[in-house]
């Protein structure tokens, strides 16, 4: 079985799906790997590098995934036509894909592999249990993300984020509040405190109290009317009720402080607004929000994704793709997710596809011209009815 590894075209992506440390494993399991002439380079990874781990190096993109029998990639393939590739477009029917699809945010995409009958999996939609926990590209990269979002709070603060002793006298350490409790928030709550910064931290999920804790944060937060627990460590949106006492805690602690670092996604996916003008508003001048959400639109109603603007002294950066700018490490973790995947399902050499295992069943986002996964199709048919 031939996996192919086309180069990411993405904007501003940097990371690839398989670093040659994965390809030699795959290799010595019995597959054929093939990867795009310069497709490690962003992440400095080199062609000679691939070639050394067993892996053939090809320069025609189009031949290289027409050939392949399981496509690999970090963003979901092209099928626009831009930067001249097609890759849905050059994939054959019964190609089996793996990447990080985000369906619910790229239904266009969705709708191409269907069309193209390709059988593809998200790392996304993987399901969070003990099993699975190897292949969770969600956490590789989030952790990412939250040790990253900190250092970008750090450079654009004003401040020193530890408390420092001088001949001038003392410094007070910078105050940080971190909104939201999963993989990327607990990063971030651990980078900051190991720089110094006095951190509070609140999540809607009271059960991350001993978790926030245990990182180095002091947890705050409000009693829910209503339990936020979506399950497999995600939360879902809160009651309107929950939400106004919600809001006024959150304006609470973001005046407060130097930093507020939001980390919050509703099943991993949408960002909810949890912090509007007013409480923009009441924070103080020189502040920082690091909106570590923005791909999924941004947790502060003010932040502009991708970019960064300043609301009456307060600056909010709403940084887009966080772990492409750490490729290196980024690419790492997320090649032993993808290596993990295929070599539970491997044998002799081939990917047994088996759709009645809990794994493959809960990835499954397209297969034989249909769309498997639940709420993707949902949304596909919502979208469908909205244009007519």
């Amino acid at each position: 079985m031939k996996i192919a590894v086309p180069k990411e075209t993405y904007p501003g992506e940097q990371r690839v799906a398989l670093v040659p440390e994965s390809c030699k494993k795959l290799v010595q399991s019995g597959f054929t790997v093939a990867v795009e002439a310069g497709a490690g380079g962003s992440a400095f990874f080199s062609d000679d590098a691939y070639r050394e781990a067993g892996a053939g190096v090809e320069r025609d993109a189009a031949q290289l995934i027409g050939s392949a029998d399981f496509v690999l990639k970090v963003n979901p393939p092209a099928s626009g036509g831009a930067n001249g590739r097609n890759e849905v477009a050059w994939m054959r029917p019964g190609t089996l894909l793996l990447a990080s699809l985000m369906p619910m945010r790229n239904l266009e995409a969705v709708r191409a592999l269907a069309e193209g009958r390709v059988t593809s999996f998200s790392t996304d939609a993987i399901p969070r249990i003990s099993r699975a926990q190897a292949m969770d590209t969600l956490s590789s990269m989030a952790n990412i993300a939250g040790y990253k979002g900190v250092l970008m709070g750090a450079l654009q603060l004003n401040k020193y984020y530890p408390m420092l002793m001088t001949a001038a006298g003392m410094v007070p350490p910078a105050k940080v509040f971190v909104i939201g409790a999963a993989v990327a928030g607990l990063q971030a709550i651990a980078t900051a405190k190991r720089l110094g910064a006095s951190v509070t931290a609140t999540d809607v999920r009271p059960e991350v109290k001993e978790q926030i804790e245990s990182v180095g944060g002091k947890y705050v937060g409000i009693e829910l009317k209503e339990s936020a627990t979506a399950g497999g460590g995600y939360a879902k949106e809160l009651s309107e009720e929950d939400k106004a006492r919600q809001r006024e805690m959150l304006a609470d602690q973001c005046a407060a402080v130097d930093v507020v670092i939001t980390t919050a996604l509703i099943g991993g996916i949408f960002a909810p607004k949890l912090l509007n003008r007013q409480i923009v508003s009441r924070m103080r001048p020189g502040s920082v929000i690091v909106d570590l959400a923005a791909d999924g639109g941004g947790n502060c109603e003010l932040s502009r994704p991708g970019e960064t603007v300043v609301e009456n002294g307060v600056t909010i950066l709403a940084p887009l793709n966080l772990a492409a700018t750490m490729p290196t490490h980024a690419s790492l973790l997320f090649s032993r997710n993808l290596t993990a995947f295929l070599l539970a399902f491997a044998k002799e050499g081939k990917f047994s596809l088996d759709l009645g295992d809990e794994i493959q069943q809960g990835a499954l986002i397209t297969h034989e011209g249909g769309v498997r996964h639940a709420r993707t199709k949902e949304a596909l048919d919502k979208a469908a009815g909205a244009t007519r």
